[in-house]
């Protein structure tokens, strides 16, 4: 009778560790599916920040090339006078 009562005890124990592993494993699958949505939420986030960069680089050349200006240094800074040239008196 004493060695039903612990092959019980043992198997109550076993039972119990399995059961503790199921749980985990089911916690740590229900952890990696959250994660892997928030990182495939912050790819998607990080590739339109991409091609918004990509177009405003675009439109900037392409602006550039229709106005070559544009590179060239200002003749006066705005709230200045413009620069005299020495007289040759």
């Amino acid at each position: 009778m004493a060695d039903l009562l612990f092959l019980g005890v043992i198997a109550i124990a076993f039972l119990l560790y399995l059961a503790d592993r199921v749980v985990k494993a089911r916690v740590q699958a229900r952890r990696r599916r959250r994660m892997s949505a928030r990182l495939a939420a912050a790819t998607a986030r990080a590739e339109q920040q991409q091609a918004a960069r990509q177009a405003a680089a675009a439109a900037s050349a392409a602006l550039t090339s229709v106005m070559p200006a544009i590179n060239r240094p200002p003749l006066t800074l705005p709230g200045q006078a413009g620069q005299r040239e020495p007289s040759a008196d």
